[in-house]
Parts: structure tokens; C-alpha cells; sequence
């Protein structure tokens, strides 16, 4: 009898631990595995956004009639300022200039420095007549405007040789950029007017 009590007890107590062992959820299904993610109806799923919800960071499309910051302009730069005449009649009589002078298609360049302060020319001159280019420059710096003939008036059709010259720089603050030649009378005459300026082979002719 003794023995029959202490089998049931062992099998009670056997039996007791297996129902210690087994964990029950109280709603009759089997409890979620450790670590399982379940997702609720109307959530996204990892790696989708929202409209509307774009990182900071992420590429957007610009508004129409924007211009993107990283985008390449197409407005060309401004062009550069053309030179203005040169006032007539006595002036400062500061010069910087370079003066290029050919005596033919073939011929030699010949370069000249012109540096002027007051109508006196400066020791970085490196010109034959210096002082008398200064000068002329003082008295009126217009001859090294470009030539043109007055309105109504025909140049004569004379040709006075293959020389062209060329003086660029500044004059009294205003820049400079002419050239000379000799295919009608209105450029011979300029060209006389400027042969201070334009050195020995401008003063040659």
C-alpha cells in the first residue's frame, strides 16, 4: 500500500514539472517565438517612406522657373569696355603706352615704350623722341584718336605706302587701343598728326 502512495506521488510530481516547464499564453495559441517582429495592418514596411517624409538629404526636384544652386550658368560675362576718343586740346600729359610699328608687310616690328608724367617723359621710356611724343600727348592727346573721316567729306584715293603702326595703354586715365596706315589721304593725315608718337619710322615719312 506504502508503496503504490509513493508511485502516485512520483507520478503527480512527474507530471507537475512538465506543466511548470510549459508556459501557457491563456488564449489557446502557441506564444510569439523571442525576437519575432510582427508588423500591424497599415505600417510600411522596412526601407519604404511615406509622401511627404524625404530625408533631409534625399534629391528633390526644383520648383519650375528655379535654377538648381549646382547648376551651370549660360549668361556670357560682360564684354570688355571699348576705348573712348581721346578730349582735344591740352591735357595732363600722363601716358603708358606701347607703340608697334611696321614699315611693310615683311619688314621688321619696331616696339616702342612711351611713358609720360606731366608731358615730361619718365626714365622706363623706350622710345627715339620721347620728349616730343610727351609732349604732343599734353598739347592733345587726340591724334592717337581713332581715324575717320568728317561727314560729307571723301578722302583722297592716294596711297602712301605699306607701313601700319599701333599704339594701346592709357592716356590721362582713359584707355587707348588705335592703329594707323597710310591707304588714303585721311589716314596720311592722321598718321602726320601722330609721327611724334609713333617714333622714327612714323616721323620717316
Amino acid at each position: 500500500m506504502r508503496k503504490q502512495l509513493i508511485s502516485v506521488l512520483l507520478t503527480l510530481a512527474a507530471m507537475g514539472g512538465v506543466a511548470a516547464c510549459t508556459p501557457n499564453t491563456g488564449t489557446g495559441q502557441p506564444s510569439a517565438t523571442p525576437g519575432a517582429t510582427t508588423g500591424s495592418p497599415g505600417t510600411s514596411s522596412p526601407g519604404t517612406r511615406a509622401p511627404g517624409t524625404e530625408s533631409p538629404g534625399s534629391p528633390t526636384t526644383p520648383a519650375p522657373g528655379t535654377t538648381p544652386p549646382d547648376a551651370e550658368t549660360t549668361v556670357p560675362a560682360p564684354a570688355p569696355p571699348s576705348a573712348a576718343p581721346l578730349p582735344s586740346g591740352p591735357g595732363a600729359g600722363d601716358a603708358e603706352l606701347s607703340i608697334t610699328v611696321k614699315a611693310s608687310k615683311d619688314g621688321k616690328t619696331v616696339n616702342y615704350t612711351l611713358v609720360c608724367k606731366g608731358g615730361a617723359p619718365m626714365a622706363e621710356s623706350q622710345h627715339p623722341r620721347a620728349a616730343a611724343a610727351c609732349s604732343a600727348l599734353k598739347n592733345n592727346a587726340a591724334i592717337l584718336n581713332p581715324a575717320a573721316p568728317p561727314k560729307g567729306i571723301s578722302c583722297t584715293q592716294q596711297y602712301g605706302g605699306p607701313q601700319v603702326a599701333s599704339v594701346t595703354g592709357e592716356v590721362n586715365g582713359t584707355p587707348v587701343e588705335t592703329s594707323f596706315a597710310l591707304r588714303d589721304g585721311c589716314q596720311i593725315g592722321a598718321w602726320n598728326a601722330a609721327k611724334d608718337i609713333l617714333g622714327a619710322a612714323g616721323g620717316a615719312l
